[in-house]
Parts: structure tokens; C-alpha cells; sequence
């Protein structure tokens, strides 16, 4: 699976996916951490990679009539990045099943 990390998550995330098995890039490194949401969001469907946000206008953007993007909605509030790495940990089986079966946007609570 092929992600893009967002801005308000922290870089060390990108890293522990790539750790998992995951292609996984923050968008620090590819320059893209001004880029509108909209860019954000196409720049992902180009590339065809799975975006993780906590941003919740990309619910509304992937849940366009014809939108083929795809989205890990992050909805767990601010917390240190081991408790959110264990989150992720805990959960990233479900979230690549449910990516792989065709669900294109995937909520962590």
C-alpha cells in the first residue's frame, strides 16, 4: 500500500508505515506542506497513494459524485506520537483490508 502522510501528523508516521511493509512519504519531503487541499488531493490520486489526514475537508473532497481518491481519516485527538504510532500499530491491519476491499475512505478512532 502507498501512502502521503499530511502536515498536522508527524513525519516519525510516514516512517513507521514504511517500516510495516508500506511505501509512505510525508509531504514535507516532497515539498507539498503549503500545497491547498485540493492540490493535496489530486497530487494523491495521480499517484495513486492513500492520504492520511486528520483533515476533515478531505471527507467532503473524496466524497465527490466520481471521485476515485482514497483517505485514512484520522480522528483521534492531539496526542503524543507513541500513543498515536500504537494506534496505528493496533489498527493498520484493518485499515489496509478495508483499503484493499474497496472502501476509500477509512476512519481511526
Amino acid at each position: 500500500m502507498n501512502f502521503l502522510v499530511d502536515n498536522q501528523l508527524p513525519r516519525v508516521l510516514a516512517r513507521f508505515l514504511a517500516q510495516h511493509g508500506h511505501r509512505a512519504t510525508h509531504v514535507l519531503d516532497l515539498g507539498l506542506d503549503e500545497a491547498s487541499d485540493r492540490a493535496l488531493w489530486s497530487h494523491a490520486r495521480r499517484h495513486d497513494v492513500v492520504l492520511v489526514s486528520k483533515d476533515e475537508d478531505f471527507v467532503h473532497i473524496a466524497n465527490r459524485q466520481g471521485d476515485a481518491g482514497r483517505l485514512v481519516w484520522v480522528r483521534i485527538g492531539n496526542c503524543r506520537k507513541q500513543a498515536l504510532l500504537e494506534t496505528f500499530d493496533r489498527a493498520l491491519p484493518r485499515i489496509v483490508a478495508a483499503l484493499e476491499e474497496g472502501y476509500r475512505i477509512v476512519e481511526l478512532r
